[in-house]
């Protein structure tokens, strides 16, 4: 017999489907993969010092999913901070960011934590170039023997 965790769906595209023997001792370790997404930049902030020893950094990009666009908070922490710095707002950016959860007295919290920005290009995607060998037909190739009376309208 199998006992089968699945996860979430909206994660369920990253991360993998666990499946362990029902005698086994659950131990459960997940690797918190690596992430990306590409968005355009719409808000950057300051960097905040927490302690004296730990800063960071937010920032938020708009990701057009569906009908509505979605608005991501992501957080650079210590040295990765600046990583933000060269973009300005508008700009199209990729974030490579990891799932961090923690609970606080109590509470839960939930970051997306970016540890490397870049700058999205528009030409990652080269069209196709046009070739002779077109496998489309075209209005040359119609037959010529139908009349525009038997012409079905779909």
């Amino acid at each position: 017999m199998q006992f089968v965790i699945h996860t979430p769906s909206f994660l369920s595209d990253y991360l993998p489907v666990i499946s362990l023997p029902l005698e086994a001792n659950l131990k459960i370790v997940t690797d918190m993969s690596s992430f990306e997404v590409t968005g355009k930049l719409h808000k950057k902030f300051d960097i905040e010092s927490k302690t004296e020893s730990f800063q960071a950094r937010e920032f938020v990009i708009v990701v057009e999913s569906g009908n509505y666009p979605q608005y991501v908070k992501f957080q650079l922490t210590q040295d990765r901070c600046a990583a933000i710095d060269p973009y300005s707002e508008g700009q199209e950016v990729k974030v490579y960011f990891d799932l961090r959860g923690r609970e606080w007295n109590g509470k839960y919290f939930t970051n997306l934590n970016a540890w490397k920005v870049e700058g999205a290009t528009a030409a990652a995607t080269p069209a196709p170039a046009a070739s002779s060998d077109n496998i489309f037909p075209t209005a040359d190739d119609e037959p010529s023997g139908i009349s525009a009376d038997d012409d079905l309208p779909f």
